[in-house]
């Protein structure tokens, strides 16, 4: 439960957020306010790097509920003008829930 407040309350505010920002033209209509969303995302980001340093997943090393919810926003925080490149073990965990046997990749439904 503590994962999925996290997602909540320090991740989703300013990733998704930003990412709605990019999708629609608000991020270039107030670039300050997308700024002010950058510094938070990037701290959650961090939180999250951190701890996947030194654990496959997040609640240890089993694929739980804490990791889908946590997948969502992360995995596109990039359309968001979030450089997943600074965030390796992130992106090493992405990778793992992609390969979770009933993964199920929306982009390539038509």
């Amino acid at each position: 439960m503590q994962r999925l407040f996290f997602e909540q309350y320090s991740h989703e505010p300013f990733i998704a957020t930003s990412r709605f920002w990019y999708l629609t033209g608000k991020a270039q209509e107030d670039r300050e306010a997308l700024k002010q969303k950058q510094a938070p995302g990037y701290g959650a980001l961090g939180m999250m790097e951190q701890h996947l340093a030194n654990h496959a997943f997040f609640t240890g090393d089993s694929y739980t509920i804490a990791d889908i919810g946590l997948f969502a926003y992360t995995n596109v925080a990039g359309e968001g003008g979030f450089d997943l490149t600074r965030v390796p073990a992130i992106q090493s965990r992405i990778n793992r829930v992609k390969n979770q046997p009933l993964y199920l990749n929306l982009t390539q439904l038509n």
